[in-house]
């Protein structure tokens, strides 16, 4: 029989644990965003003394994690369909906003120097290019010096959200890539090594030489690479800068209805390949959805310039003013 004193040291406990598990937050999922989310997460405890554990698998990992309820919320760059999410349970609502370049590793080739058509991208990925002084890459690039040297495609190996984004980008650039290999999270590829996470590729592209792969742009920018030269959806040059981010960010059409499914891929006078990135909760959790809507509520309020330093675009105010909107009707 338990005695006063060890029943309250009991009870003490428990209410010890408890107050733990409230200062901790657990979520998983995308790499694209992780290095924000790391930041975001530093200085909400700092403000807040509640950790935010954040582990970055993948989108993959992410949708399946928080479908079976093991983390407080999922991440994912490719948005869950209204169906899915009904089936699944679960809200859905942007944080942040990045963009994949198509970095590359040529010796002698600075950053910006390379440009690729958007069809040549997908035909490179495709295995269809596989010299860097092809007519098709030549065509562009007059002054280059491209060398006669074998094309090494960098991928992903892991369920991605980021793969999802860029095969996006690829379907609605190339009949070929659409009809062939299609949008997806993991795709069957014709050529290339794959990496896990943006980290893995990354480091497949810094220690390969002749190699191209498809990245975030805050480890592109973190790991001082370089990045092709895209097309608009009208055709014209752009590069991987923040205005031309920026302007596909301001072409967003956001709806709560559909849970804010939504692309920014190919959007006019943008850069082609920018995405929001997604938060994932479950419908029937509203104390830890509570916990988790004030970290980002938070982030949203004083994280920009933390966003904005790692290469991310921050979402607008009225987007932001939308999502609490969201959060307020589905609790």
């Amino acid at each position: 029989m338990l005695t006063k004193v060890t029943k309250g040291l009991v009870i003490a406990a428990i209410a010890a644990t408890s107050m733990i598990a409230a200062d901790k937050i657990s979520g998983a999922g995308a790499t694209f965003p992780a290095p924000c989310y790391y930041d975001w997460a530093y200085n909400y405890q700092k403000a807040t003394k509640t950790r935010v554990n954040y582990q970055a698998i993948g989108s993959g990992g992410g949708i399946k994690q928080i479908s079976e309820r093991i983390v407080d919320f999922g991440a994912t760059d490719a948005p869950m369909t209204p169906k899915e999410l009904d089936a699944a349970k679960l809200l859905q609502f942007p944080a942040v906003i990045g963009s994949i370049v198509v970095a590359f590793n040529i010796p002698g080739v600075a950053d910006e120097h390379l440009k690729l058509k958007n069809s040549v991208v997908a035909d490179i990925f495709a295995g269809k290019i596989t010299m860097w002084n092809d007519p098709a890459i030549a065509a562009d690039n007059a002054g280059v010096k491209l060398p006669a040297e074998k094309i090494v495609v960098a991928h992903r190996s892991d369920g991605s959200g980021t793969t999802y984004v860029f095969t996006d980008y690829l379907s609605e650039s190339s009949k070929m890539w659409k009809s062939k290999f299609g949008v997806g999270k993991a795709i069957g590829w014709a050529t290339g090594i794959g990496g896990k996470g943006n980290e893995g590729v990354t480091n497949l592209i810094k220690q390969t030489p002749y190699s191209i792969g498809y990245i975030e742009n805050a480890y592109k920018e973190k790991n001082n690479l370089s990045a092709a030269t895209l097309q608009t959806a009208e055709g014209k040059w752009v590069t991987a800068r923040k205005d031309n981010f920026q302007a596909a960010v301001k072409q967003a059409k956001w709806s709560k209805k559909d849970h804010f499914y939504s692309s920014l891929v190919l959007q006019d006078a943008s850069y082609p390949i920018v995405a929001a990135t997604f938060i994932l909760m479950p419908r029937e959790k509203a104390e830890v959805n509570e916990q988790v809507i004030k970290f980002y509520d938070y982030s949203f309020r004083n994280g920009d310039q933390a966003a904005e330093k790692l290469g991310y675009i921050p979402l607008p105010t009225e987007t932001t003013n939308l999502v609490r909107q969201y959060w307020a009707e589905t609790k």
